[in-house]
């Protein structure tokens, strides 16, 4: 089975599931081409207002990429021009929700990386063992691993290649809930649901204002979340925001 990335979407919510169970949900280069594909359709897409990423299955969310496909490049330069999936999903606008379970590992584990909450079943590992390969990994975990869980913590995962289990990464910071695995989807598809029932605006900008964070200094930062707040503004969805509050009513922003 070659495996596929599917998109639904219902509701606001665009549900991407990397369906390969057989393979541990491994990514090879045509599901990466699909990601890239979805990506685009999301963002495209004004009725979607968040994601939900998991994988099929209840062995793996992803186990990364395919080996053999990986060795299968006829050059290095060709692997150069590959579709990065973990990089397409940083590429999303609206918020990303991780639901995490079993083996989450190499390209997998950068893809969690990318999304904006993580949340993991009892018994997921989540691990970046490309060291024990050969290599770094190229999806962005030598670079975001420090700013989320610290210099220390990011040296242990990427230098030693061992996995951690679902209790230890969240005392890292490395997902932000730990739930029984019957639970999991319920409460994933619970978070997205929230996110897609706020304003997109507003949604979009806090999204954009964490990423700022992670790059520029203090004072650009603080500038940058000022004009993410003016722009929410002229949006004019803080106004079905404060007619809620003083109706005692939940808000309905319909944009």
């Amino acid at each position: 089975m070659q495996g596929a990335v599917t998109l639904d979407c219902a509701d606001g919510i665009a549900e991407l599931v990397i369906d390969r169970p057989a393979k541990h949900n491994a990514v090879t280069p045509e599901m990466a081409r699909q990601f890239a594909g979805h990506v685009r359709r999301i963002n495209e897409d004004d009725a979607v207002r968040a994601v939900l990423l998991r994988g099929a299955g209840e062995r793996a969310f992803c186990a990364g990429s395919d080996l053999n496909a990986l060795a299968a490049y006829p050059t290095a330069w060709h692997f150069r021009n590959r579709v990065e999936y973990a990089a397409e999903i940083r590429l999303l606008r609206k918020p990303v929700v991780a639901a995490l379970q079993g083996w989450t590992l190499g390209g997998g584990a950068e893809l969690a990386l990318g999304a904006d909450l993580r949340v993991a079943a009892e018994g997921t590992r989540i691990g970046f063992p490309e060291v024990e390969r050969g290599w770094v990994g190229g999806g962005g975990a030598s670079q975001l691993l420090p700013r989320l869980v610290g210099q220390a913590a990011a040296a242990r995962l990427l230098l030693l290649g061992e996995p951690v289990e679902a209790a230890e990464a969240l005392r890292l910071g490395l997902v932000h809930e730990v739930v029984p695995p019957a639970g999991l989807l319920p409460r994933a598809r619970a978070l997205a649901a929230r996110l897609a029932g706020f304003s997109p605006v507003a949604v979009q900008a806090v999204k954009a204002s964490l990423r700022m964070a992670m790059e520029a200094p203090l004072t650009a930062g603080l500038a940058y979340e000022n004009e993410m707040n003016v722009l929410c503004f002229s949006a004019g969805d803080h106004l079905e925001g404060i007619r809620a509050f003083n109706e005692k009513r939940p808000a309905a922003f319909t944009r």
